[in-house]
């Protein structure tokens, strides 16, 4: 691929911060994004000059909440945000993409192939089937629902341990309120809204951490 995408010089400082030596592999999975992900449907032509600060960096700075060395289940990877991104600047971390549709499977393995990433495993199904298929201690989500049914798709896949971390917008603290029953009920011990990226970023990220403790 030999496409540019335009990057601004705090979008680029803030890459250079984030992945580091691996920037150029991010650079590539943006190349993909802006190419075969919108040709095959997984992101609208419009998120193309937007795919920097509100895709990848957006994702890529939830990687500070994540421990060393982490074995993480992204659930609903789509088009590898978060997971893609996760796993480039986080190559200590061990990935697994969990999602059910085909197409979006077959994109996300060309992808992972082509940038040689070996630190990420795809799974092909629903959350649900997922469970018990392999060990983590952390769960990333984006943009999959409300926290009141992702609560239940995620939590779960922890086996009883470990963290829950839901990429959010405006309305954080209200899905918060309204799924506090339902994540206590399935094990949720304390849950909080915290932004991340906030020296990097123009608008930082919004996470709801849901702390499962056995």
């Amino acid at each position: 691929m030999a496409l540019t995408i335009e990057i601004g010089t705090k979008e680029l400082e803030a890459a250079r911060s984030i992945f580091g030596e691996r920037l150029t592999l991010a650079e590539r999975f943006v190349e993909h994004l802006a190419t075969s992900g919108i040709e095959r449907g997984l992101l609208g032509p419009r998120e193309v000059p937007r795919l920097w600060d509100r895709h990848v960096l957006n994702c890529a700075v939830v990687g500070e909440l994540i421990p060393a060395d982490a074995r993480v289940a992204d659930v609903g990877s789509g088009a590898g945000l978060p997971g893609l991104a996760l796993a480039i600047a986080r190559p200590d971390a061990t990935f697994y993409l969990i999602e059910p549709l085909e197409r979006r499977v077959n994109w996300l393995r060309e992808v992972t192939d082509d940038l040689g990433l070996t630190n990420v495993e795809i799974f092909r199904g629903r959350a649900e089937q997922a469970v018990g298929k392999f060990s983590v201690n952390v769960v990333t989500a984006r943009a999959v629902s409300a926290l009141s049914g992702l609560a239940s798709l995620t939590i779960p896949l922890l086996k009883g341990s470990g963290e829950v971390l839901a990429i959010k917008g405006r309305s954080a603290h209200e899905e918060v309120e309204k799924a506090a029953k339902i994540i206590r009920r399935l094990g949720g011990k304390s849950t909080s809204v915290e932004t991340v990226g906030g020296s990097l970023l123009e608008e930082p990220t919004t996470v709801v951490r849901i702390v499962v403790v056995r």
